[in-house]
């Protein structure tokens, strides 16, 4: 796994310990970037809620944004985040945290991001799409992109505006934008 484009690309990344976390491969983000587009990502204040590897964000940061949340509550997936940006010398703030916890927390604290992803496990993606909804709301700034990742046959099913959806063999990633 690597870093894809912007100022990071080509370096290795590495994934949690296990079978639990599934990165998203290199493929879907270089697809995913190019439908966002470089103007989406520049500047922007990025989460990374259900972060793995921190992937996604590092991309993003990779690509310009201003700063990154990452959150996971798994050990491991924050412990390989950490490292991942300590061999980058990238900076972000990381968050051994449950994502749902996390957003309340951010909605009190009147947090706003730009640009969020979502890779909750597959396994618990279909359960997840009515309370990350609620929690999200508060949380996103005016144009706000969110980005889910599932598996297309079990799909994250959010309550907010579905602007583009793109398959990669089971991997299903729908671009949503606030309600």
């Amino acid at each position: 796994m690597r870093v894809v484009g912007g100022v990071f690309g080509g370096r290795t990344l590495v994934a949690p310990p296990g079978r639990s976390t599934r990165p998203t491969s290199d493929r879907v983000r270089e697809a995913l970037f190019s439908i966002l587009g470089p103007g989406r990502v520049a500047g922007a204040r990025v989460l990374d809620l259900f972060a793995g590897s921190g992937a996604l964000a590092i991309e993003a940061l990779s690509r310009g944004a201003s700063n990154a949340t990452l959150v996971d509550s798994a050990p491991g997936a924050v412990a390989a985040i950490r490292r991942n940006l300590k061999e980058l010398g990238a900076d972000a703030e990381v968050r051994r945290q449950d994502a749902l916890v996390y957003l309340r927390a951010a909605s009190r604290d009147a947090r706003q991001y730009d640009l969020v992803f979502l890779d909750p496990p597959y396994r618990h993606a279909s359960a997840l799409g009515a309370e990350l909804s609620a929690a999200l709301g508060p949380v996103l700034a005016p144009d706000a992109r969110v980005v889910a990742e599932s598996d297309r046959r079990a799909p994250l099913e959010l309550d907010l505006v579905a602007l583009d959806e793109r398959r990669y063999g089971d991997t299903l990633i729908r671009i949503h934008g606030p309600r």
